[in-house]
């Protein structure tokens, strides 16, 4: 028997949670050895604040508590929910790693999230917590990753270790968008999310077009980020 348990974190907004989400845990905790993964819906992120016409918190909790209902190595935590004011995840994982010192945490991000951890709050505190995954997606390149862990682990002394999963990609803001122009997400989300996002008329107001603009900004923001790690890199 080892000595402390081993624990994935997947945080996010879940507004909605989809298939990717799901995947990139059992992944996780296949590749890891995880005894468990958290799936951590964000209470009051400093980086989402505009969430108009978007599922309200309970709805998020009760979407991915349906999602992950069958499998028995997922769990809900509401650990950010209770949190009053913004939330940070270096105080989320200081905060579990004090209640739980018996366990290892896995803290499981997308590239695009990679990419941006040096703008994080306390990047250094989270690296001190927890193991970071990193999981890829199809624009991402296997050597622009690499180069972003290389010099997040030498600026941090951190860990991060590279997800092995399969290049789904789908994002909430895309699953949005066809629903509010009431276009099927079948098989991107689970039958029992989908039930409760029509049965609660969720999202059907928000913009058609919230995913092309969305798109059209990260690829600008990434090519400035890209820049900028290699600047960093080459001196």
């Amino acid at each position: 028997m080892r000595e402390k348990k081993r624990v994935g974190i997947m945080g996010g907004t879940f507004d909605p949670i989809h298939i990717g989400h799901l995947i990139l845990g059992e992944t996780a905790y296949e590749q890891f050895d995880l005894d468990q993964v958290l799936f951590m819906p964000a209470g009051n992120p400093p980086h989402k604040r505009r969430r108009l016409h978007r599922a309200t918190d309970e709805q998020r909790s009760e979407m991915v508590k349906r999602a992950i209902a069958s499998n028995p190595h997922f769990s809900l935590s509401l650990e950010e929910m209770n949190e009053d004011g913004f939330t940070y995840t270096y105080r989320t994982l200081e905060r579990l790693k004090a209640e739980h010192p018996d366990t290892d945490y896995f803290f499981i991000l997308g590239a695009d999230s990679l990419f941006d951890f040096d703008k994080w709050r306390e990047p250094g505190r989270i690296c001190r917590a927890c193991t970071v995954v990193a999981a890829t997606r199809n624009h991402t390149s296997q050597e622009r990753l690499d180069e972003a862990i290389r010099f997040l682990e030498e600026k941090y002394s951190g860990t991060f270790r590279k997800l092995n999963s399969l290049n789904i990609d789908i994002s909430s803001a895309m699953l949005r968008s066809w629903i509010a122009g009431q276009r099927t997400i079948k098989y991107y989300v689970p039958d029992n999310v989908i039930a409760y996002i029509r049965e609660n008329h969720i999202y059907e107001e928000c913009d058609t077009n919230e995913y092309d603009l969305r798109a059209f900004s990260k690829n600008v923001e990434k090519n400035i980020s890209m820049k900028s790690v290699m600047c960093t890199l080459l001196g």
